[in-house]
């Protein structure tokens, strides 16, 4: 009797070990190549999140957008090339015109936004940092026409630049959104460290802004601070540090932007035009060398607008970048969340919204070692998409599998 008990033992603990190694070795990505990651339930189906390498060696793609109702994904690469990426095919082109830009520090070429009506205007918007002739530089927005048959941008016209330039390569922003007839803008505080007297709260200029145009760049007369004699027409929101992520929710049509703190203290907002989003004079931040709090804390002020999320100091830190809902079919039980990627904590976010806020779910591709720049959704095929910086991989997707 006892012999067979440890016999039938045995043989549930091999089928065990057995188990284990295969989820195990489905939990692993690598640069190398794809691998399936663990089944997730999806209304009424299984699939299963598998990742794919889409595309290596491009450099550091800062940006990535589709061009509307079709598989081709623009890719902003920082040195200042930019790519057409067939996602069916794989094929990459490389398109040619593209301004000149500034690549030192945390500048080049930055965000790439695709005309909502591509089909009618062939336009794509850029941001880039360039220099002026005495080597200072600032955040340009530009749009040209996508010329898809000869591979390249014409036509490229400068729509606004953000003044003063100054001797610095930091805090640049930069995201662009396009919403209706206007065009939202995030600007950095360009590194700023006089917090007592801050640039950010200084309404005469836009570091530290979301500004908001037309489409060609003029500035909309119902914007909120227009009567204002001290707060510059096109500023939109101020009070930000330096804004890398901005999208639009699929069914409020609120604008959610990311946003990197000092250390620590980066935070998620919702952006409503004519406010002060506190930085530097409230913050859940902390100095980079004193390690101490800057300023108050948003929730002791009531002048200033307190985020949705927030990473507060002490906790490490996210900090954040390009963002997206996810408004695709493939993955059903993701339809409405929030995906942030992450830099410094080298991974993509995955948020769902609750009535009491935003709850972090489990992060996705958080044992690859990349740095998650951009993240798009794939309208065609549901995937999501994301442009990281590894070793050799640029762009990689997570696709919906059914389970057989």
């Amino acid at each position: 009797m006892r012999k067979r008990l440890f016999i039938y033992g045995s043989i549930v603990v091999v089928i065990l070990l057995v188990l284990a190694f295969h989820i195990v070795q489905q939990g692993i990505f690598d640069d190398e190549k794809a691998r399936v990651g663990m089944p997730i339930a999806q209304a009424g189906n299984e699939v299963e999140p598998v990742l794919e390498v889409v595309t290596e060696d491009l450099g550091l793609i800062w940006a990535i957008d589709f061009l509307p109702g079709t598989s081709r994904l623009l890719a902003s690469e920082n040195e200042g090339s930019m790519f057409l990426i067939d996602t069916e095919t794989l094929e990459v082109v490389e398109i040619t015109g593209v301004p000149e830009v500034d690549s030192r520090g945390q500048g080049g070429l930055l965000d790439v936004r695709v005309s909502p009506d591509f089909d009618q205007d062939q336009l794509v918007y850029l941001t880039y940092s360039a220099a002026n002739d005495d080597g200072n530089t600032t955040t340009f927005l530009a749009r040209a026409v996508l010329d898809l048959e000869g591979q390249r941008l014409t036509d490229l016209e400068e729509l606004y630049f953000a003044e003063p330039f100054l001797d610095s390569t930091a805090h640049y922003g930069s995201r662009v959104i396009i919403q209706g007839d206007y065009l939202y803008m995030t600007i950095g505080d360009r590194g700023d460290k006089t917090f007592d007297d801050h640039v950010s709260q200084d309404t005469s200029n836009v570091l530290g802004t979301t500004i908001r145009l037309y489409r060609d760049g003029s500035i909309p007369e119902d914007n909120p601070f227009v009567d204002d004699p001290d707060v510059l027409d096109e500023i939109y929101t101020y009070g930000h540090r330096n804004s890398q992520g901005m999208t639009i929710h699929p069914e409020t049509g609120e604008i959610w932007q990311s946003e990197h703190g000092e250390r620590d203290g980066d935070e998620i907002n919702i952006i409503h035009g004519g406010n002060n989003y506190g930085w530097p004079i409230a913050t859940y931040g902390c100095g980079y060398v004193t390690r101490q709090p800057i300023g108050d804390l948003p929730e002791d002020r009531d002048d200033t607008i307190n985020p949705v999320h927030y990473w507060e100091c002490g906790s490490g830190g996210f900090p954040p970048a390009g963002m997206t809902f996810y408004d695709a079919e493939g993955f059903v039980s993701w339809k409405g969340d929030l995906f942030v990627g992450g830099l410094a904590s080298q991974y993509l976010a995955h948020f769902r919204l609750t009535d009491n806020g935003l709850e972090e779910l489990d992060p996705l591709l958080a044992d690859e070692g990349w740095r998650v720049r951009d993240v798009t959704v794939g309208q065609h095929d549901g995937a999501i998409y994301a442009a990281v910086e590894g070793r050799t991989v640029s762009i990689v997707r997570i696709v919906p599998k059914p389970i057989e």
